[in-house]
């Protein structure tokens, strides 16, 4: 755990968040300004800065996380977004995926 880590004081209960779903490496919450119809954060338990760091030092952490995003995106198409830096756009250095659902989604993202 990192102190300073928002996404930890989140996973160690220090700062509220609606949970959504858990598992034993992953936890999932609604995001604070959504962007569309479902738009939930994945996280690992385990403080990782980015995407790249998780899957080289605990892929079943990312894992766990991928079965959540499947799990609370409830039967709908959706889609699930890593920002890694940030240059493209990660704000919280603690690695998390968004799931987006509920809405179109065009290709290649504006």
């Amino acid at each position: 755990m990192d102190a300073h880590c928002l996404f930890c004081k989140i996973v160690a209960g220090e700062i509220p968040a609606t949970l959504v779903a858990t598992n034993e490496l992953a936890i999932a919450f609604n995001d604070i300004s959504p962007v569309a119809p479902t738009h939930l954060l994945v996280i690992p338990k385990a403080h990782y800065e980015n995407v790249g760091e998780l899957t080289r030092e605990d892929s079943a952490s990312l894992v766990a996380m991928l079965a959540l995003a499947e799990q609370v995106a409830a039967g709908q198409d959706f889609r699930m977004v890593f920002n890694s830096g940030a240059g493209v756009g990660q704000s919280v250095f603690h690695a998390h995926g968004h799931v987006l659902a509920g809405r179109d989604f065009a290709w290649p993202p504006g």
